[in-house]
């Protein structure tokens, strides 16, 4: 791939503002190391927006941005369709007017790509702009190889699959079932198109059901003849490296796969068995799709500056709390990109590694093998670390070690599962953690959910009475913004009149009365209490913001908090 006159527009970039000087040389090395555009090293790293460097890019080098929803895929003529020319410069050829080949590119100094598409296709060709997201996807779509149609199986190619470790004459015996490999890829494709964080396959008495969790809501997806149940088990356990023979125990594994020239994905797989067969609940981790900006992920700016302040410290741990599902990775996450410079020496342990972000040790946890959050722990603190974050503290063992780090100069971030940031504070002191230990090593707490952000192309003014909204927790004040609420619809182009989920917060400094009431043994109601008249909103006050911004609806409101 490649990566055309880097130093140049990163150059650019810093000379305006826009990146740090002090990371250029780390960013075209990594880019170059990654075989990435600048461009999309950039953006998918969140050094600068997409739509921020287009515009640079515009009036830096005095190329037209092109609106990228008058760009029809399907009328790109198919001839100029070259995945190897496109794929190796990243950029499109749109359209032809007057004999010239107009080409969109998210980085102008792509003279290369100018010269290799004119000469290939013996036309004078021209540079237009697009936002580096937009080409991405439109790149993607053009690329792909599959189709997400279930209804011809036989036109669903295969999805490159990682088998190395599967037993040959099992993965023969069910690789053999075309149908079967065929169907299932597609299943697969269609889930990670529509965004899905999760896929059941479930196996009951007359009925097979296949449910995708989009947004947080599992929806049926499709209901195969039940009698295909376990061959779809076999299939999905080849595909995981589990033993296809066992059906009795539950078993965990990991699938890789390959959906495009671009575009690899994680599948955590766990079976259990039930009554009627197999059960399989597939985890997607997609690192591409996670957002790690910090400005797109819903907090308010007082809770942003919160957690902003406590990434600033040199010492300390800053805890992530919310149920399984709730965005706690990727909050984590935003910090640690946040902190990722060359002079910080960062190490994480994970179970599983959802993320990757270079410039990050990254442990995967291997409990069979011994490999535990303490025991990981306790390494890292032997390898000169400045932060460390623990995928999650589940022990007192765990807890002690965390804290001790915080105290002695590190910064430790983790999760922990619990309903509300006060709650976080009294499982810690229920664990077996001192209290003394806790007030002065915990410095920040954020409570969190993923509410479904509505439609903007279909969502409707909501009618409601003021009555309604004093039950639901507005205050009066609130009640003269009621007209900025808005309701679900659908449409065409989102799920039941939502598209996409955003974070409601709940962030809680630790402060010196927070301190004493954990000192005098004061219980979650006491501390919740404190935090809230010092400032603290709770989840459904943050909800309710996002509501009254248009973003979320009310039924999101109270389903969440």
């Amino acid at each position: 791939m490649a990566i055309s006159d880097i130093s140049g527009l990163a150059s650019s970039l810093a000379a305006r503002g826009l990146l740090n000087p002090d990371k250029l040389q780390q960013i075209t090395t990594s880019s170059v190391s990654e075989q990435k555009p600048l461009t999309s090293y950039l953006v998918e790293n969140n050094f600068i927006d997409s739509l921020a460097l287009a515009e640079f890019c515009e009036a830096e080098y005095g190329i037209p941005l092109l609106d990228s929803d008058s760009v029809n895929l399907e009328e790109i003529p198919e001839k100029f369709i070259h995945p190897k020319l496109i794929e190796k410069h990243h950029a499109l050829p749109v359209y032809v007017q007057q004999k010239t080949l107009y080409i969109a590119m998210a980085d102008p100094t792509n003279v290369s790509a100018l010269e290799d598409f004119g000469f290939s296709f013996g036309m004078h060709t021209e540079a237009l702009l697009i936002e580096e997201t937009k080409l991405s996807e439109a790149i993607d779509a053009i690329l792909d190889d599959g189709t997400s149609s279930l209804d011809d199986m036989g036109s669903i190619d295969d999805i490159e699959v990682d088998e190395s470790e599967s037993r040959l004459d099992e993965a023969q015996a069910v690789d053999d079932d075309a149908p079967i490999v065929k169907y299932i890829n597609g299943v697969l494709l269609d889930a990670v198109r529509k965004g899905a964080s999760d896929l059941h396959f479930e196996p009951y008495e007359k009925k097979y059901r296949i449910r995708f969790r989009v947004d947080g809501i599992l929806h049926e997806f499709a209901s195969p003849p039940v009698n295909l149940a376990n061959r779809f088990s076999a299939r999905l356990k080849v595909m995981s490296k589990l033993d296809i023979a066992e059906r009795r125990l539950p078993q965990d594994g990991r699938i890789k796969l390959k959906i495009s020239n671009k575009r690899n994905i994680d599948l955590r797989v766990s079976t259990l068995p039930t009554m009627w067969g197999e059960k399989i609940v597939m985890r997607i981790l997609d690192s591409s799709a996670a957002n790690l900006d910090i400005d797109k992920l819903g907090y308010t700016d007082e809770q942003k500056a919160k957690y902003l302040n406590a990434l600033a410290k040199p010492q300390g741990m800053i805890l992530i709390t919310g149920p399984t599902g709730s965005g706690k990775t990727v909050s984590l996450y935003t910090g640690l990109n946040i902190l990722n410079t060359v002079e910080r020496n960062i190490s994480t342990a994970e179970d599983p590694v959802e993320i990757n972000l270079t410039g990050i040790n990254q442990v995967q946890i291997n409990n069979k093998a011994g490999l535990n959050f303490a025991s990981a722990l306790r390494s890292f603190l032997r390898q000169d670390p400045d932060i460390v974050m623990v995928g999650e503290i589940r022990d007192l063992e765990t807890a002690e070690i965390g804290i001790k780090a915080a105290q002695t100069g590190h910064l430790v971030l983790s999760t922990l599962h619990t309903n509300s940031a006060a709650e976080t504070l009294t499982r810690l002191l229920n664990m077996g953690v001192p209290a003394f230990n806790i007030a002065s090593s915990v410095s920040l707490i954020i409570a969190q959910r993923l509410g479904r952000r509505l439609c903007n192309e279909c969502k409707a003014p909501l009618e409601i009475s003021d009555s309604e909204l004093l039950h639901i927790g507005f205050t009066q004040e609130q009640l003269a913004e009621k007209h900025n609420l808005y309701q679900p619809v659908g449409c065409s182009k989102c799920t039941d009149g939502y598209k996409g989920r955003v974070g409601i917060y709940e962030v809680m400094e630790m402060s010196e009365q927070l301190g004493h009431i954990i000192l005098n043994d004061g219980n979650a109601m006491q501390i919740a209490d404190i935090a809230e008249k010092e400032g603290m909103y709770t989840l459904r006050q943050s909800a309710i913001k996002q509501a009254l911004n248009g973003v979320t609806s009310l039924n999101e409101v109270t389903r969440i908090t």
